[in-house]
């Protein structure tokens, strides 16, 4: 399993707020897209405590970026984030805890 760089508090949109129709699911991997930069890569989302999360609703979760090596000497707790299904945002998270100590600012 990749390593994980940092957990996040993720607020998914509902359908209604453009967000999914349908529930994500552990290991989901939407894009993740910071404001600082046009970069985007896929973040693969590890549910802390329950396996689905529903439009709508919060949950943390550990993310493991996939091309983390944009992002070094970048990140910072409270750093808010967009994660995306393609061009349409999908959700936000905001960072609680950096694990991979090369991201931190």
């Amino acid at each position: 399993m990749k390593e994980i760089d940092f957990i996040a508090e993720l607020t998914y949109l509902s359908a209604e707020d453009g967000g999914r129709s349908t529930p994500a699911f552990s290991g989901y991997r939407p894009q993740v897209k910071f404001a600082f930069s046009n970069m985007q890569t896929s973040g693969q989302q590890t549910f802390l405590n329950k396996d689905i999360v529903y439009p709508g609703e919060m949950i943390l979760a550990k993310i493991a970026l996939a091309s983390p090596q944009f992002f070094e000497k970048k990140l910072y707790v409270g750093l808010d984030f967009e994660f995306r299904e393609g061009a349409r945002i999908i959700g936000n998270g905001r960072i609680t805890e950096i694990l991979n100590r090369d991201l931190e600012k």
